[in-house]
């Protein structure tokens, strides 16, 4: 899938522009949440991240999407990973 495809994958789905995300290579991010809805699209180097049910190493080309609410952590790799994310944030229940 191109950055194009996935941007407009992402407003078919209802999510925000999609931002680039660079992350230094060998960090991490310990375990936290977001208060938004994320799906992204890996563009170099890898990513893994672990939630309280999976762990999975995302490579170039490959799609990750985290609920809003989901703890998770990042682990970047050897040469550190840069993203497109979209972001939702939830509509509140009426």
């Amino acid at each position: 899938m191109t950055p194009e495809q996935f941007a407009l994958e992402l407003a078919r789905e209802g999510f925000e522009p999609a931002v680039t995300v660079t992350r230094e290579a060998g960090g991490m991010l310990g375990d936290h949440t977001h208060p938004f809805e994320a799906k992204a699209l890996v563009l170099s180097g890898d990513i893994r991240i672990a939630t309280p049910t999976l762990e999975r190493v995302y490579e170039v080309g490959d799609v990750f999407h985290l609920a809003a609410g989901e703890p998770h952590s990042e682990f970047y790799g050897l040469f550190g990973v840069q993203y497109l994310v979209g972001r939702k944030t939830p509509t509140p229940a009426a």
